[in-house]
């Protein structure tokens, strides 16, 4: 059986504790891998070498999949974040963040099925600062037809392919009349393309307000890198936060899944991390790699051991380590 090169990034703090929990479920589905294990983020930096070398940088665009764990990065000072800058240098224009309702988990809604897209290269994210004078500080935010275009269209065709009702394209052209102005622009003639599917426009505060009276109302969300990053997080809390949600950032060719939350210092080596998101992403990779249902049974797999609530990590309320709880994901995989 052919295996498939996949660079894998066990990431800082409690990375590559999930990492190795997530390798061993995909091991388990009987799909061969040869993991390439790379290195970047806190821990490289640390020894004096840039926080994404070079070489994992070429391995990842040689092997086009990688898996990633959680990477620590400064606030306000130290070096740039190395999430950002993956997504620039491999242009992984699209974050693609599904938020679904976990039987088990405590949330505010049980029923919540969304997706958000979200530009991945542009925006405030740019990294385009200078000081104009002391005290004083200039960001650029740029906005783009050629990148608002084809978000757009990865966020219809993701409706297309999944079957889902509607496109809601998230801005602020109310008040950013120029660069909110261009996005929504072209978001309306990419939508004419697709009368098949709902489309409809929502200013992003009311969007956020929305989300939390009234999810159901959304279906697939598209919108730029910024208010990408908090909407995607905000729907994530609708269904038990950060560690029960996947995430992959996709390019033309190159795929990037990985774990959204923090690197968690406080829980390093105690062995009761929870490795739920990394696992999640895990399938999302497998479908990528055209082995779907190797990765519906990661997930069903996941969403049975979390509902008997039997065999769960502390922060989804039970007394199981990170091994216990991988051990009853494979168990329940290979009895399905």
């Amino acid at each position: 059986m052919a295996s498939y090169p996949v660079v894998v990034i066990p990431g800082d703090g409690i990375g590559p504790e999930v990492v190795a929990a997530a390798r061993r479920v995909v091991e388990a589905t009987g799909v061969a891998i040869e993991w390439i294990e790379c290195e970047a983020g806190a821990a490289v930096a640390s020894r004096g070498g840039p926080p994404l070398p070079p070489e994992t940088l070429e391995a990842i665009a040689k092997t086009k999949v990688a898996l990633k764990g959680p990477i620590g990065t400064p606030v306000g000072t130290g070096f740039r974040s190395v999430n950002v800058e993956l997504r620039q240098k491999l242009d992984l224009f699209a974050n693609y963040r599904p938020a679904r309702s976990f039987a088990g988990v405590r949330s505010p809604w049980q029923d919540v099925d969304l997706i958000v897209i979200r530009e991945n290269t542009e925006g405030l994210y740019s990294g385009l600062e200078h000081v104009v004078v002391p005290g004083v500080v200039e960001s650029l935010r740029i906005v783009t037809e050629r990148a608002s275009r084809r978000i757009v269209q990865f966020a219809f065709e993701t409706a297309k392919k999944y079957g889902r009702r509607k496109v809601t394209a998230v801005h602020k052209a109310n008040i950013l009349k120029l660069s909110d102005g261009l996005f929504l622009k072209t978001a309306r003639e990419v939508a004419a393309a697709y009368p098949q599917i709902q489309f409809d426009e929502a200013i992003v505060d009311a969007t956020a307000m929305q989300l939390v009276i009234n999810p159901h109302r959304f279906d697939v969300l598209v919108m730029e890198n910024l208010f990408g990053d908090i909407i995607s997080d905000l729907t994530s809390g609708l269904v038990g936060g950060l560690g029960v949600t996947a995430s992959a950032n996709l390019g033309t060719e190159v795929a990037v899944f990985e774990a959204v939350h923090g690197t968690a210092p406080d829980i390093v080596g105690k062995g009761v991390a929870n490795p739920t998101a990394v696992l999640l992403s895990a399938a999302l990779m497998l479908d990528h790699l055209h082995e779907a249902a190797a990765g519906q049974r990661i997930e069903q797999a996941i969403r049975g051991v979390i509902a008997r609530g039997e065999t769960v990590t502390r922060d989804l309320g039970g007394k199981a380590t990170t091994d216990e709880y991988t051990n009853a994901i494979i168990e329940a995989m290979q009895k399905a």
